[in-house]
Order: C-alpha cells, then structure tokens, then sequence
C-alpha cells in the first residue's frame, strides 16, 4: 500500500511511569504467580494472593445488604448520575456510622464517596502532590500507595514497621525520614498486610509525631471493624479508629464496605475528614479532594443509595459471626505456618485478613528468594501466595486466610510439603 507522505504513527510509547507503578500493584504481582500454576493440576487453587473472601460461602454478604441493594435498584431512584462527593443521604449515614466510635460527631460535608477504597488512595496521592511534596508510607505497606504516588509524580519514603513489636510503627525511623517537605504520613490499620492491630496508646503516639512534624495523618481503616485478636477494634477508649485524635492533629481516614460486608465488587468506599480544629478545610484540602472527585469516576449510584439501608439494617451477628469465622482461620493459619521448618509468624494476626510470614531459605535447596519461592509453589501445589517484596520484605511471604477452612487447610499442607520436597539435606556428623 502506497504511504508515501504519510506521517508515521505517532502513538503507542509505553508511558515509563504507568509501567512502574503498574509492576507495583498488588493484582501485577499476583496475576504473576497465577501464570506459573500448573493447568494440568486437578486440584483447586488454594487462593492465598489478595483478600477477595467474597467466593466462599462462609463469608457471604448479609442478606440485609443485598436485600438492600436489590431495593435500591427496584426503586427506580438512582439511576442518575452521582454529585462529585456523593449522594447526600449517603454521606450522611456514613458521617453518622464513623461517629459512632469517635468523641465528636462528623457531618455529611466532612465525607466524600469514592469508587472503593483503591479510588481514595488514588485521590489523595493526587491531591498532596504539589510540586517537591512528599509522603511516608509503612514498610511493609499496601503497594498501590506507591503505585498511584509514583502515578502523579509524589515522592514516597518509607518508615518501618517493628514484627518484634507487633508491627508498631518505628516512630524515630519515620521522623528521621520526614523534612520540611513532608506532607502526610499513612498507616494502615488494622493492618494489610501485617495483621496487626495497634493500640489506642501506640495511635496516641503515632497523632503525637504528625502534630510534631506539621502533617496530616491518612488512616487506611478499610479493614476497620475486622478485628479479632486481644485488641479489638472499636471502643474507643480502649482500642480506637485513628480519627479519636483529630484535635491532635488532622486524619484523613480511608474506608469501605469491601471488607466488613465482604463486598469487593460493589465498590463503595469513602475519605472522612476528622478535624475539629478545622486545619483541612483552612488548608483547601477538602475542596481538592472534591475538585478531584469532579473529573474521576463515580461510585455506583445505586449502591450509595442503598447505604443507609445496608448501615441500618445489618445485624450485629452478621458481623460476629464473620469475625468468629475469621478468628478461627488465622488461628489456623498461624500454627500451620509456624509447623513449617522454613516460615515464622514473627506476630500472630489479630485483624484484617492476612499475615506477613518470614521464609528461612537457608532451610531450602533451589529456592533464591520469596518470588522464586511463590512461583515454584504455584507451579508444583497450585498454592497462590504473594511475595512479600512486592511490600518491601524481600523474602517475606504475604498471605491471606479468608478462604474456606477446608481449602485453607489443604493448602497449607501442600506448602509444607513443598518445603520438606525443598528442604536440605541435613549434615552427617
């Protein structure tokens, strides 16, 4: 075909920033190990990747909720697009829902709607990244913090999280990393991908040192209310939401129905602003957050529109029995793991639904490190494990226990057997 004085095409150059966050995500690091498995293997997948508990029927949704959701969809009433920060009587319940737990009552105007929790990370990384900025994320953390800061051009620096203190935050690590351009810290909790549940002192601390350091706090609570160890956590005044020490210094909390309903797919998360002494709104931060909201994606109308419903009409023993449920998995979890010569739980799991776990690859012939190990155990056991240097722990293994007792049982001894298959032959004396 003739093309003569035809320019050539000018698109398809990879975008260098896409391509490096994208490598960070946590779906990017799991789609990986799922490419290694084994498609002749009649067994079923023991899925220890991400937390998505929504495929088991043990932890099926309340039928309140979807009750609710059927409702709002029948009803003919939100089928329309959704204002920037979200329908008004959705706002509301969740402003009155959050209050519950704090020593102050938010209104609608401090919550914004957002499509998931993912979408609030992606708004606030965007909103802080003013020219020179920088935030402080936990290591070991949730990776789309970074992806979506390396995204908009934010720099992100890393304070680390103590195993031998339950995985409390190294308070003079993170002030020694902050500096004049630091803008927010972010922690997670209860704690993806730790499964820890800080105390209300340790949070204390934590206000304490943003307020030191002129920052604001971004408090990752999506796990909020999945707690199931010694330090619950609601009730404030023992174990408390980060937003409790607001008047110390601002929080910005993240959250969601994804995991306390267990429903991933429905997308419905929010950013609540705990500032009572109003340095947010002086800041313009709120209105950036809504600014942004103004040209990105919606949650799904209907869904906000059955909030209200879903908040009100979900029994407590919903939530109980779901918690019992997830107390006996990572009790399960926990001892198969530390059964197993070459892993350590340095901190048993008292919330979210997943551990951070230690591999000891001087226990293990052939194996060079935590992804070499979680592509071999998918290819030979059909076990689906996330690596742990995808949160900044080389060799370290992040897995999730919210699956079906029995597959999670079986799973975790195909694993073992993987390491004994792997495991050094002992010396003779």
């Amino acid at each position: 075909m003739e093309t003569s004085g035809l320019a050539e095409w000018r698109f398809g150059a990879a975008n260098p920033a896409l391509e490096a966050a994208s490598r960070q995500s946590i779906r990017s690091l799991v789609r990986r190990v799922y490419d290694c498995l084994d498609t002749s293997d009649p067994r079923p997948v023991a899925p220890f990747g991400h937390g998505d508990p929504s495929a088991f029927a043990c932890f099926r949704t309340a039928a309140a909720a979807a009750e609710a959701v059927a409702a709002a969809v029948l009803s003919g009433k939100h089928s329309r697009y959704s204002p920037a920060a979200g329908v008004a009587d959705a706002r509301s319940a969740v402003a009155a829902y959050l209050s519950r737990e704090l020593p102050y009552e938010l209104a609608a105007g401090d919550v914004v709607l957002t499509a998931g929790c993912n979408h609030a990370i992606e708004i606030m990384m965007a909103v802080l990244a003013s020219p020179g900025a920088n935030v402080l994320l936990p290591r070991p953390g949730y990776p789309t913090y970074e992806a979506r800061a390396a995204l908009c051009g934010l720099e992100f620096r890393h304070f680390d999280l103590v195993p031998e203190k339950g995985w409390e935050v190294d308070l003079d690590g993170l002030v020694a990393v902050a500096d004049e351009r630091t803008v927010a810290m972010v922690i997670v909790n209860p704690s993806n991908p730790c499964g820890s549940v800080y105390s209300h002192d340790h949070l204390a601390k934590i206000a304490e040192t943003a307020r030191k350091l002129g920052v604001l706090v971004i408090s990752d609570e999506v796990y909020g209310h999945c707690g199931f160890g010694s330090k619950p956590f609601v009730f404030y005044y023992i174990f408390s939401p980060m937003g409790v020490f607001g008047e110390t210094a601002p929080v910005v909390t993240l959250g969601g129905i994804s995991k306390r309903w267990m429903v991933p797919g429905w997308r419905l998360g929010w950013i609540a602003a705990s500032d009572p002494k109003g340095a947010l709104r002086g800041q313009q931060v709120i209105q950036s957050i809504i600014s942004y909201c103004g040209i990105s994606v919606d949650p799904v109308t209907f869904v906000q529109g059955a909030i209200p419903q879903i908040i009100a009409n979900t029994d407590e023993a919903f939530f109980e029995n779901a918690m019992n449920v997830m107390r006996e998995a990572a009790e399960i979890c926990y001892q198969k793991l530390n059964d197993i010569d070459c892993t350590t739980c340095p901190h048993k799991p008292e919330g979210s639904m997943v551990v951070m776990v230690k591999l000891d690859l001087s226990c293990l012939d052939g194996i060079d490190d935590d992804v070499d190990f979680c592509t071999k155990v998918a290819r030979e056991e059909s076990v689906v494990i996330c690596p742990g240097s995808g949160q900044g722990m080389k060799d370290w293994l992040r897995i999730t226990f919210a699956v079906d007792r029995s597959l999670l049982e079986d799973g975790l001894e195909r694993v073992k057997s993987f390491c004994i298959r792997h495991a050094k032959a002992k010396e003779v004396n």
